[in-house]
């Protein structure tokens, strides 16, 4: 028996759905260190804003930075420029993580997809209704889309504190539906809270993603390229009037998931590397050793599919680098909870606290008693309440479109309700989870 032989038997065999459990389980890891991470700078920039240091530390986020092509200006301030830009690359990996789930997780299962889709399409309808209930034909009514999405890494964080408790399925759950309401919120953001369209820089926005589907179908494979593309789709989406982070969503859903190289072509291009003798004064010239290596080099790369590579480089930056960002130039607000009988605050206080668990339970209830959808074994109906309710941390999304539904006037009271909807469904949800889960063995996590 060959050493190599040998080394393969002391492991594990590996199985294919190795291949779709681990970026799984690296993306909670790293969204639930996320989330830690952004309520440090969310408290951070609370405690700035409502220190003797205020002043100096919300006008940063006003410094205003151009960029201009042609007669087209770009300027914004840099809380502008963190909201329509980097938030673009939240979104963007946002819908790589959905591609991802249709293509190869659980939601490649049609009717296990159909219950994150009934649960994420409740709670967004359902907290919409119940803050429009508060405020229809009042000031603020077109703040309904405040209420609509669910904060994923705040989630994931809170399930991380239960540990093994909970089972694997409700993460999945959790994670699926969350980011179906992000993607659908983004949406609404597109849509609802754009500007007046301009149509000759939509045509150009339109014609760059032709193009980035184009160059996909072709074989083309550089991202720096892509990358190139999207930055110039997003400038002409931006001045279309649309709101421009939907350009990460579509690029994201455009994004091939399909590997090159194979597992077994790869193994058989390293053999030959491998065969070349070793050559202690190595020429510069086009050897076969050197076109080997280089073949080798292109092949361990596109054994990932470009999805994967993306989500795997972009994910810590997104989680650790913008996330934080964010939540640091939008989450400071001079903040009283005496003003909570704001009339937007307990709209929107309702709208999480209320419409979050109703629209979530109720929608899947209907999916599943129409046998449209299915429940894995191990997630009881208690999970779901808990689940529901956390639901209802709604902070990096709400603060994101509250910051364009509302004008200074009111955002305040927006922001207050947001804050504390989010901190009494993060409490009440994680102990309605620990309640359920405390007399169930533990399971393990993959």
């Amino acid at each position: 028996m060959t050493n190599g032989k040998a080394a393969a038997l002391r492991r594990l065999p590996e199985e294919p759905v190795d291949r779709l459990v681990r970026p799984f389980t690296r993306f909670l890891r790293i969204e639930a260190a996320a989330g830690a991470v952004l309520l440090v700078c969310a408290t951070a920039a609370l405690i700035l804003s409502n220190s003797p240091w205020s002043r100096a530390f919300l006008e940063i986020w006003e410094i205003r930075i151009s960029l201009r092509v042609g007669s087209i200006d770009f300027g914004r301030s840099i809380r502008e420029w963190i909201n329509d830009g980097l938030m673009t690359l939240f979104f963007f990996l946002v819908a790589l993580e959905l591609k991802r789930e249709l293509v190869l997780g659980e939601l490649n299962k049609p009717r296990m997809a159909a219950l994150s889709v009934a649960a994420a399409l409740g709670g967004m309808v359902v907290p919409a209704g119940v803050y429009l209930l508060f405020r229809f034909g009042e000031v603020g009514a077109g703040g309904w889309g405040t209420v609509m999405a669910t904060d994923t890494a705040f989630v994931l964080g809170c399930l991380a504190l239960l540990g093994s408790r909970i089972p694997h399925s409700l993460r999945v759950f959790m994670l699926s539906m969350a980011v179906i309401d992000d993607l659908g919120a983004v949406v609404v953001v597109a849509i609802g809270y754009g500007g007046e369209l301009n149509w000759v820089a939509l045509a150009l926005g339109a014609l760059g993603i032709a193009t980035v589907r184009a160059l996909a179908i072709l074989g083309v494979r550089s991202i720096p390229l892509f990358y190139l593309i999207g930055g110039a789709i997003w400038l002409a989406v931006d001045a279309s009037g649309v709101h421009a982070t939907i350009t990460g969503v579509i690029l994201g859903l455009l994004t091939p998931a399909r590997r090159w190289v194979s597992d077994r072509r790869l193994y058989a291009i390293l053999d030959r590397v491998i065969a070349h003798p070793y050559d202690p004064e190595p020429g510069s010239g086009d050897t076969k050793d050197r076109t080997s290596l280089q073949r080798a080099e292109i092949a361990a790369r596109e054994t990932l599919s470009p999805l994967e590579r993306l989500e795997m480089g972009l994910h810590p930056w997104v989680g650790f680098v913008i996330m934080p960002s964010f939540a640091l130039a939008n989450a400071g607000e001079s903040l009283s909870l005496s003003n909570f009988g704001d009339p937007i605050a307990l709209a929107v206080f309702a709208g999480f606290i209320l419409g979050k668990p109703i629209g979530v339970l109720s929608f899947t209830w209907i999916a599943l008693r129409a046998g449209i959808a299915t429940r894995p074994e191990d997630l009881a109906w208690g999970h779901l309440v808990g689940g529901a309710i956390l639901a209802g941390i709604g902070f990096t999304m709400a603060l994101f479109i509250a910051s364009l539904a509302f004008g200074a006037d009111l955002l305040a009271g927006a922001k207050l309700g947001i804050f504390v909807a989010s901190i009494v469904a993060a409490i009440t949800g994680t102990s309605v989870l620990y309640a359920v889960s405390h007399s169930r063995p533990r399971v393990e996590i993959g």
